[in-house]
């Protein structure tokens, strides 16, 4: 029997193809993870790169064709693609191209199923108004429907599991949580009394400048960097090889290395952390719900319309912020995507604003908990569709 409110059991078949090296994997796993083990859905995941969603999931073989973890039947996805049984509910994440004979099945299929393009995170405005819009096959009698995440009512919402925002909240509040964490991970603990940061970001950040005011600042910060391009960008910077486990000082900054991080444990980062700088859609929105302060590197795209997506996050986070905040915010994140060599200066005025930035991320991160989560949502704009 249901449990009240539940959504009606699906068969799901949900298409990743990785292109922003674990972003995409990412958000797809949390949201597969969400709808079998919250919803109670039958899920099968089809991945085209088993190998980078195994740096996130090591439970992965990346060499069997399918294989079950916490409920969630993954699926190599091969270009020689086998006929299958087609799901009830059809996702295809961020605009991937379906398999033909696939979509050629879905049409003789009756019932037909819900067809779903799920699309990028953006706070853009007009998302709003995209938001649900079907879209007709030009051959055959099909309709798929675009459904945006995003971050008012008008949008599918965020991939928030059930609990998260108190497990955070507990974790944050156990005074020998975090140290436990650097141990487990095998991370140089901090010193008291500095500033964390985690640093996630693309090749082109401005890491040298940003080295530079940590180093001769008038505070102590320690940087943890995962194992990836900041660590290696890092280990440039300071002429000296960092080794995950490894921790090097250069005056007031000390750079502590971490390995590579599978998702849950890359949560506790964010958690661990006085702010965060994170890059892409998953590390993105989990910082946010981290309830820390963040500055983030957004996707490189064709004629920089990253900044059109930056310039509208702000303008959705930012109004709530007294105006130094606001504007010392705004020149951090112009800054760090542009590869500015004046981030080091931005820096210092963000440190200025501090409280306001750190009692602010706290309160919207409580704001989009009550937005309800994206996997509820779109299984209850599935149902509709499937009535």
């Amino acid at each position: 029997m249901r449990a009240p409110g539940a959504p009606m059991k699906r068969s799901w078949d949900i298409f990743c193809s990785v292109v922003d090296n674990y972003g995409d994997a990412g958000v797809c796993w949390r949201f597969a993870r969400q709808l079998a083990t919250e919803l109670g859905q039958d899920v099968r995941l089809w991945v085209d790169d088993l190998a980078t969603l195994q740096r996130i999931l090591p439970v992965i073989d990346p060499d069997r064709e399918a294989q079950c973890v916490s409920a969630v039947e993954i699926r190599r996805w091969s270009k020689d693609f086998a006929a299958t049984e087609i799901a009830d509910i059809v996702i295809e994440a961020f605009g991937v191209r379906l398999p033909e004979a696939y979509v050629a099945a879905m049409a003789k299929r009756r019932p037909q199923p819900a067809w779903i393009n799920l699309e990028y995170l953006s706070a853009e405005h007009w998302v709003e108004g995209c938001h649900g819009l079907p879209s007709p096959h030009p051959v055959l009698p099909l309709t798929k429907y675009f459904y945006f995440p995003g971050f008012t009512p008008a949008t599918g919402g965020l991939l928030i599991e059930d609990g998260l925002m108190h497990a955070r909240a507990a974790y944050q509040e156990d005074v020998a949580a975090i140290p436990a964490f650097w141990r487990v991970q095998n991370i140089v603990p901090p010193d008291d009394g500095a500033l964390r940061v985690s640093m996630f970001c693309y090749g082109h950040a401005p890491l040298a400048s940003l080295v530079h005011a940590w180093a001769t600042g008038d505070a102590p910060v320690a940087c943890i960097a995962p194992e990836g391009v900041a660590l290696a960008e890092l280990s440039r910077i300071v002429g000296e090889p960092l080794a995950p486990g490894a921790c090097v000082r250069r005056g007031q900054l000390a750079i502590h290395a971490a390995p590579f991080l599978a998702l849950d444990a890359y949560d506790r980062l964010l958690w661990s952390c006085d702010i965060n700088f994170v890059r892409g859609e998953d590390s993105f929105v989990r910082s946010q719900l981290a309830a820390r302060p963040l500055v983030w590197h957004a996707y490189p795209q064709e004629g920089a319309a990253e900044f059109q997506k930056i310039s509208a996050f702000l303008e959705r986070y930012s109004p709530a912020l007294e105006p130094a905040a606001q504007s010392s915010l705004a020149a951090c994140f112009e800054a760090w995507n542009r590869g500015s060599g004046d981030m080091g200066e931005h820096w210092g005025a963000l440190r200025g604003v501090w409280p306001a930035l750190s009692e602010h991320a706290h309160s919207w991160a409580l704001q989009l908990a009550a937005g309800g989560n994206l996997a509820r949502n779109l299984a209850d704009f599935c149902e509709n569709r499937l009535k």
